[in-house]
């Protein structure tokens, strides 16, 4: 789950991100074969395949494993075969980064119990390969680097360029972490996500023209963005993508500040703004974010709200007074569907540890 910095993360901007405690498990065997075979417990579906004769993409769930799998191996991992039965309680197509979780749900067990595999972060950018070079998301780093990296009751400060990263406590005394799940499934998330990012890819490549240190809008200042504007280098839909990018990188560096001294009204301001740029200038919001983002907000003990993950549908995050999380619930399920015709989930989250073996 996204705090804050929306599609800064591909270009190597920086995130504030949290593993939570919902999550995907594979209970497995461990085979002295290649072949891995795999149950989902929800919808009884199987996938199998061999290691040493990895299928092609599909455009189904078995994707997300036979392409770990493919990255697991160009990496030079040693790889097991396995059985196992995937079970979760993580809502799919609801932007939580379900497919990071299964991604490196099932590294762990093709690793097996092998001591000295790679290093978190490494896993989590082997994950990334998977959903760029075979899954064919372009993403960023940021859902795999959470589910890696995640630490309890703590976000994730990450640099995307650089690679560090922080943890950055949150203040869970005085708010509670909440996901709406607008109920709305993101079926344009894929290929919008693909379209937006070559956009940002079309900026870079204009603005370097007029300033060769730019390599990626990280680089990028509002003020350039302002020349670009008045000078008319862009074209409007790509300088609106650029806008939005440049300005959110900004926002993640002032909400780590509102979050160190606890200036609650302050990321409330800085959610407000982030959800309007993703609405307005990245357009990837829809009507059924945006109802959620206007009841809870207009919800007393609601200190901040908006959208997270790549939009299209999926969810919201709002930071919650402990006290205010049943009335945002109440409001959610008395308003939301007579305005949007979807179904929504209201359900309290914690920062929680990244993905890892479970003693059996």
């Amino acid at each position: 789950m996204n705090l804050i910095g929306e599609y800064t993360d591909f270009n190597l901007g920086y995130v504030l991100p949290a593993a939570i405690d919902r999550e995907i498990r594979i209970a497995f065997v461990p085979t002295d074969d290649r072949r891995v075979v795999l149950h989902r417990a929800d919808t009884g579906e199987r996938a199998e395949f061999d290691l040493d004769r990895l299928p092609g993409r599909t455009g189904a769930w078995p994707d997300y494993a036979v392409g770990t799998a493919w990255a697991m191996a160009a990496a030079g991992l040693e790889l097991r075969g396995m059985r196992g039965v995937i079970g979760s309680n993580l809502p799919t197509g609801a932007g939580l980064s379900s497919s990071a979780a299964i991604e490196l749900a099932v590294a762990h067990a093709l690793l097996g119990r092998s001591a000295g595999g790679p290093e978190p972060m490494a896993l989590a950018r082997i994950a990334q390969r998977a959903e760029n070079g075979f899954v064919g998301v372009q993403s960023g780093l940021m859902d795999q680097f959470a589910v890696a990296c995640g630490r309890a009751d703590a976000a994730l400060l990450l640099d995307c360029r650089s690679l560090d990263w922080q943890p950055v406590a949150l203040p869970l005394d005085r708010l509670t972490l909440v996901v709406c799940d607008s109920g709305q499934a993101r079926a344009l998330a894929g290929s919008e996500y693909n379209v937006r990012r070559a956009q940002c890819d079309a900026a870079v490549e204009v603005l370097a023209g007029h300033d060769p240190a730019i390599h990626s809008l990280r680089d990028a200042s509002a003020e350039l963005i302002g020349e670009a504007a008045a000078r008319g280098w862009l074209e409007p839909v790509v300088l609106r993508r650029a806008s939005h990018v440049v300005h959110e990188n900004e926002r993640v560096l002032e909400a780590i500040r509102a979050f160190e001294i606890g200036d609650l009204p302050a990321i409330g301001r800085l959610f407000a703004a982030s959800h309007a740029s993703l609405r307005d200038l990245f357009e990837v919001s829809s009507p059924a974010l945006d109802a959620l983002v206007e009841i809870a907000v207009s919800t007393p003990g609601v200190v901040a709200a908006r959208m997270t993950g790549a939009g299209f549908g999926g969810c919201t995050i709002n930071l919650v007074r402990p006290g205010a999380v049943e009335d945002l619930r109440a409001a959610v399920e008395s308003d939301y569907a007579a305005r949007t015709g979807f179904s929504p989930r209201v359900f309290p989250v914690t920062p929680a540890a990244g993905a890892g073996l479970m003693a059996a």
